[in-house]
């Protein structure tokens, strides 16, 4: 589906962590006329990047960066998350990061997960960060130290709550082929998501129209039970849904449980007020119908 999304003047991206969300911004870029880098801790992925035009480094807490890395780099994407002991991308190259004169901008992307659990009220980027435990703690100590370079450094960051993200390869459609699709029964409880490409979609607006210091929820238009996402994708696949488990009956792991603890509802509006997006894939339904039809135009080319 077309989108109309603001192109900037070509610059260099580097991307801590080129993954699934980084990956899609990349080869947006790369294809605009961009110069690209950035890490994996994949050889095999670092040689499928590097066939596509994108510069790669090793880097993880304990293998920094080789010192002319980041040289020239205009626009930074972090999708490192941190670990027990924090931010490893700050850690390691906060300073480098700081000094770096060419930086026009830097995008963080978090979680959701920060907000915690509101009992199924709205939050939008204003909201009480309640998101106290393991990870989302991780991730609200890591925010709170972007932003602190941006105050204390006047370094362009802005921060992306990402919504659950789905895209080609890893949707509803996967889990029902693998088997692995439940549908649990808990009423109320509403899950954001965000299709990858919106994602990609969204900070490429941001790049072109920057705002320093501000962070945007993202998350598509529609929220939705899990379980009704997996009924319309079997529904697409043309194979009867699995029965609906009471959430006390699904023997989750504390994992993922840990998904369901947490029961909010995610305001998207500062994202199409101030970034004029408008999504390829609004709905879930939206985005899966494109993700079957891609397969499907894909099996017929074999």
């Amino acid at each position: 589906m077309p989108q109309t999304v603001p192109i900037a003047q070509p610059g260099r991206l580097f991307c801590f962590g080129l993954g699934f969300s980084a990956g899609a911004l990349a080869r947006r870029l790369l294809a605009a006329g961009w110069t690209v880098a950035g890490t994996t801790r994949s050889a095999e992925k670092a040689a499928a990047l590097r066939a596509e035009g994108i510069e790669t480094f090793v880097f993880d807490r304990d293998h920094p960066l080789p010192a002319a890395a980041l040289a020239g780099t205009t626009h930074l994407l972090v999708s490192v998350a941190p670990d027990d002991t924090g931010d490893p991308v700050l850690d390691r190259h906060g300073a480098d990061i700081a000094a770096l004169s060419s930086l026009q901008w830097i995008g963080y992307l978090s979680t959701t997960g920060v907000y915690g659990d509101w009992q199924g009220a709205e939050v939008d980027e204003r909201s009480e960060l309640r998101g106290a435990k393991g990870r989302n703690r991780r991730r609200i100590e890591a925010e709170a130290a972007w932003l602190g370079l941006h105050e204390g450094k006047n370094r362009p960051v802005h921060v992306f709550r990402l919504a659950g993200i789905y895209g080609p390869g890893r949707s509803a459609l996967d889990q029902v082929r693998a088997g692995r699709a439940r549908r649990i029964d808990k009423p109320g409880h509403l899950f954001s998501r965000i299709h990858v490409e919106d994602i990609a979609a969204v900070l490429q607006a941001s790049i072109a129209r920057p705002y320093p210091g501000r962070i945007y929820n993202v998350c598509d238009d529609e929220p939705a039970a899990a379980a009704e996402v997996t009924a319309y994708a079997c529904r697409l696949l043309g194979v009867e849904p699995p029965p609906l488990i009471p959430l006390v009956e699904a023997g989750m792991s504390p994992m993922a449980l840990s998904f369901w603890e947490d029961n909010r509802l995610v305001s998207n509006r500062r994202l199409h007020e101030e970034l004029d997006v408008t999504f390829a894939y609004p709905d879930y339904r939206a985005g899966l119908d494109a993700i079957f039809e891609e397969e499907r135009r894909a099996a017929e080319r074999r």
